[in-house]
């Protein structure tokens, strides 16, 4: 007996008993489905914070306070925003911006709403491409200069307090101190680590003479982060190299010395985002991967008993001529189709959970070719696997046993 007759009498064994073959793909079925929905989440969550912080720009540079190493004090200042600002100092660095932040209410009228209360540079909402205004205009150095009591408003925010009504030209409080409202940014959605939307900005000088009064060791006015822009994705390593060498100089550290300040590049982020986000779906795929190896044992047990039930054929096949590896290869083959056919039918249930799921967490569920692959690959080496015992234990009778 060829493969395509071994092939046709599996299919033929199949369509004799539908609804076992069915109940005994389930086992597969939601394996597969498992595996495809929760790796096709996980790349959509992997390219959606992919994307988010490439569109902030793949040039940018975070520094902030190393709290293992600054003495309790915050380790940044207006002072190393200025520094790191000189080309003499920094070539590689093109712009510098800073922010101090922290949770206020912020009140109009009979309206109050906890925010993100964010004291920044005039080129801060620039540099972190979010200059994108529903209505007025941003901060300007000289609010900085003479620490204005104006403020910029995230869209979420100027609809919590202001509903329908236009906000500009209005004022806030925050902290009982009037803040008049300059400027509405249009939506831009939840950050990877912020959330512009639910912000309030106001000038620098302004948020550390009246929210966010620390000074570092030295006496300086502390911010919490500088944001620095490299001249290009390129110039990243160098302008880092260069931070480094301008900030340990201005904190006055010894060369053996740890620095107080932490770095990290957006390249830096992405890469140790998508390790983290590959290891998670990896493990959850791995996890999800056992429902197939339960499938595969259940494949196993109905097989047995479809040898049991089925030893009176086998014994009339062997009796008129068929040869020990035919019985063998057909069994493996019911077994095999058994599990590809609980495999496709799992990649479809599994798409479709994906995408119900991506919808509800309103992110694009991605299902690529190598993730559909490895699954069918899976799917049926769990079938051929399984179906060996099965297979064995049918070749091996005897016609006269059976």
């Amino acid at each position: 007996m060829n493969l395509s007759e071994s092939f046709l009498t599996a299919m033929d064994s199949l369509l004799s008993n539908k609804l076992r073959a069915v109940l005994t793909m389930l086992g597969v079925i939601i394996g597969v489905a498992a595996v495809i929905g929760l790796m096709a989440i996980g790349n959509g969550v992997n390219e959606s914070i992919t994307g988010e912080i490439q569109s902030i720009g793949t040039n940018l540079i975070s520094i902030s306070t190393d709290a293992e190493n600054s003495g309790g004090y915050p380790a940044l200042s207006n002072d190393d925003v200025t520094a790191l600002a000189d080309p003499l100092n920094a070539p590689a660095i093109t712009a510098v911006a800073a922010m101090s932040s922290g949770a206020q209410n912020v009140i109009f009228g009979g309206a109050s709403k906890r925010a993100t209360v964010t004291g920044i540079t005039a080129n801060y909402l620039e540099v972190t491409n979010l200059l994108d205004f529903a209505s007025g205009d941003g901060l300007t150095q000289n609010d900085l200069d003479t620490s204005a009591r104006v403020a910029v408003l995230g869209s979420q925010t100027a609809q919590d307090l202001f509903g329908d009504a236009f906000p500009v030209g209005e004022s806030v409080k925050i902290n009982g101190v009037s803040y008049e409202v300059v400027g509405v940014l249009n939506a831009q959605g939840q950050g990877f680590l912020t959330n512009p939307d639910d912000t309030v900005y106001i000038p620098l000088t302004t948020a550390q003479s009246r929210l966010y009064p620390a000074r570092t060791r030295n006496g300086g006015r502390a911010v919490n982060q500088i944001i620095a822009q490299a001249a290009s994705e390129e110039e990243t390593d160098a302008a880092v190299e260069q931070i480094t060498a301008v900030l340990r100089e201005q904190h006055g550290i010894a060369y053996a010395d740890e620095d107080d300040f932490r770095i990290f590049s957006q390249t830096d982020l992405l890469q140790t985002f998508n390790t983290i986000t590959g290891t998670l779906t990896a493990f959850l795929g791995a996890i999800a991967g056992i429902s197939l190896v339960v499938g595969g044992i259940g494949i196993m047990n109905i097989m047995l008993v479809s040898v049991t039930e089925r030893t009176r054929e086998i014994g009339i096949r062997k009796a008129v001529g068929a040869l020990k590896r035919d019985i063998l290869m057909q069994f493996l083959l019911e077994s095999t189709l058994l599990s590809l056919l609980g495999g496709v039918f799992g990649i479809l249930l599994g798409w479709t959970i994906a995408t119900i799921a991506g919808n509800a967490l309103d992110l694009t569920a991605i299902i690529d070719t190598p993730t559909v692959l490895m699954a069918t690959s899976f799917a049926a080496a769990v079938g051929l696997i399984f179906g060996i015992y099965p297979a064995w234990r049918a070749s091996g009778l005897r016609p006269i046993e059976a």
